[in-house]
Order: structure tokens, then sequence, then C-alpha cells
């Protein structure tokens, strides 16, 4: 089957994946009322394209904390990658190499740092999970400097591992064989099988409940890498993130793993954005799929998108060449609204571009 458009490798994902792995990668918390949400609130953006503007030259570039790109879709942090494929993060990231954009890897990877520095130069971030036991912290991001990241991406909406029960009915636990390598040499490298999701009782172990905003300034204190914020979705949150000195926010809800009832994270956008007034960049994570829906994430005031799900089930469906195929088919189908919408680069991509149905009608507001 040829695959026109990325929705389509979820399925064939699906059919080659063991239940539990697919489960884990696919499921959100509780009623998955916020899983579905994230993609059902882009259909309520609608486009307001405009017309003959010289749209043959088009530039889909741009720069995030610095560092040029060719495109504002980035790889989101998404876990053990090697249950999808067994060149695991290896492929992603010289799939997201290839195509000139970031990609993000998690703590818990099955390839380590150093393994996935190994497959050659690429800008990457490193997503990071505090631990109780602070020197584990402290090596961890060392490492990541070491090997030439270049952020951390903090992720601060995993106090306690959100309630996802495909995971507790499959007994989630890593495949034998698998490790969470960045953690293999302190003994913190098995999630092994329970009574319950074997990742929860994990993250109940290990991670520190008793991180806060003060956790960032400690952050400042050991690392010189900019810090992104993953997990904001808040107007009060984001402005304590810009006062503690975080380098960018990145709004997401967790692929809606954690909190169910929050809002989609495409809606949450624009009062972070608001919120932050400019002084530091505002990324979206989660439900995009199309390449529309990177252009209504920028209309909102994001300065790029990162992609988790997708690239786990191209991955799964189709390795390396998965990835990169996904990642072309946003670029070329961003590319194309944006030249159906009459915007030549990304600055010219601007709210009066879209209409969403939270806005204030021109007939109620103009009597305000």
């Amino acid at each position: 089957m040829e695959i026109t458009n990325v929705m389509e490798y979820e399925k064939i994902a699906k059919e080659k994946l063991p239940k539990m792995v697919y489960d884990y990668y696919a499921s959100g918390a509780e009623d998955q009322w916020s899983l579905q949400e994230n993609r059902n609130a882009f259909s309520r953006i609608l486009f307001r394209p405009r017309i003959l503007i010289d749209v043959s030259k088009i530039d889909v570039t741009t720069t995030v904390l610095g560092f040029n790109i060719s495109m504002p879709i980035m790889i989101a942090p998404t876990a053990m990658q090697k249950m999808a494929h067994p060149d695991g993060e290896l492929a992603t990231a010289r799939a997201t190499s290839a195509a000139g954009t970031i990609m993000t890897l998690s703590s818990w990877a099955t390839c380590s740092v150093e393994e996935v520095a190994s497959t050659g130069p690429g800008i990457r971030f490193f997503q990071l999970y505090v631990y109780k036991d602070r020197n584990v912290v402290i090596q961890l991001v060392k490492r990541a400097e070491e090997a030439g990241f270049k952020a951390i991406a903090l992720t601060v909406d995993t106090p306690r591992l959100g309630r996802r029960e495909s995971d507790i009915k499959n007994r989630f636990a890593l495949p034998r064989g698998l490790t969470l390598k960045n953690f293999e040499g302190l003994d913190l490298g098995k999630i092994d099988k329970t009574n319950d999701s074997g990742l929860a009782s994990y993250v109940a172990g290990q991670v520190d409940q008793s991180l806060s905003w003060k956790d960032i300034k400690w952050l400042q204190s050991i690392t010189s890498l900019p810090i992104l914020v993953k997990g904001v979705i808040t107007a009060e949150d984001a402005r304590i993130a810009v006062e503690y000195g975080a380098a960018g926010i990145i709004v997401s809800n967790h692929g809606a793993r954690q909190l169910d009832y929050v809002p989609a994270t495409i809606v949450a956008l624009e009062e972070v954005v608001k919120a932050v007034e400019g002084r530091i960049p505002v990324f979206l994570d989660g439900g995009v799929r199309r390449g529309t829906d990177v252009f209504k994430a920028l209309a909102l005031g994001a300065s790029g998108v990162f992609v988790g799900r997708p690239s786990l089930f191209s991955l799964a469906a189709d390795g390396e060449a998965g990835v990169r195929k996904m990642l072309q088919m946003l670029r070329d189908e961003f590319e194309l609204t944006m030249a159906l919408s009459g915007c030549r680069s990304l600055r010219e991509i601007s709210r009066n571009h879209i209409k969403t149905d939270w806005d204030t009608p021109h007939y109620l507001s103009a009597k305000l």
C-alpha cells in the first residue's frame, strides 16, 4: 500500500507490533478524552487564505534556540523506540538529521546518548526526568552535554505517571533484551512486570515527586545548556517559567497520557503565547498529523511543533526510511498549506490566516 499521509502509519504499526507495545504507544490516560481532543481541536480551526500572492518561492526554514533547521517540525521525545524497531532511536536520529531538523531523545530511550551521538552530526535535545537521586541527574545531564546535545527539555507534568488503563491490563514491562540504556550502568535500566503497569511502578520508585520551580535554578547551576520547560498548558505557569529563566516552553499534555480532561494543546497554546509576550519561544507538542496542523500552530503563535506518535508508528512500519518519509510528508503538506494560504515565509503566517471556534465573532467584538 502506498502511504499518502502520516495517519496511515498507525494502521501498519498496529498490525506489526505486539499488542502490549502498540497499546503503550497509542493509548492515553483514563477515558482518553484529551487524546481524542488533541486531534479533534485542530478541526475547529479554519483557514482564511489570502489569494493572488506570488508563491513561486516558499521558504520553510527557521531557527530554534539559534540553530538553523530545515522546517518548524521537530521530533518529540518518545520512550523505548527499540520496541518499535530493532534500530530504535538510532534510526530516528539518522532520519531526523537527514531531514535537517531536531530530535529530542527521551530519558527512557533504549539507546544511550552516546549511541545516538555516534550516528553522526545532528542537532539533538535531551528530554529529562528528574530522579530522586540527584547524582543520577547530574551524571545524565553531563553525559548529554558531552555527547553534543544542545538543550534540555525538562518534563514537568509527571510527578506521578498518569493512569493508562491498557498498560495496567497488559501488565506493561520492557520486552526481554531491552533496557533503558541511559540508566543501565546505574542499575535503574529495567522495567519489570508487576501486577500493575511496570512503568507506573518504576516512576513511583524513581522520579522525584518533590520537583518544583526552584529545581529549574538547580538545573541551571549544573548545566550551561538552555532549558525548555515541557508540559506547560496555562498562562500562569508560562509566566513563572519566564521568571525562572526557561529558554523556551513546550506546550504539552504529554500526549494526553497524564491528566485526562485537560484542553487540547492547540487550544491551550494561545494563552501561553500571550502570557510570555514574545520573551521566549513557545512550541506545540500534541496531535500534529498534517501540514495544516503545523500551519495552524504557527498562526496561533508557536515557533515550531514537535511530533511524537507519528515518529513511533513510521519507525515501526519502515524503520529509518519510514521516519524520513513521515517528516517529508509533513514538510510537503506544510509548504503546500503555506502556498495556498498566500504565505512565502514563516514570518508571513499570522493570526489573520485562521479563525477558531473560540474567536469572538466580529459582530460581537464591534459592540464590546
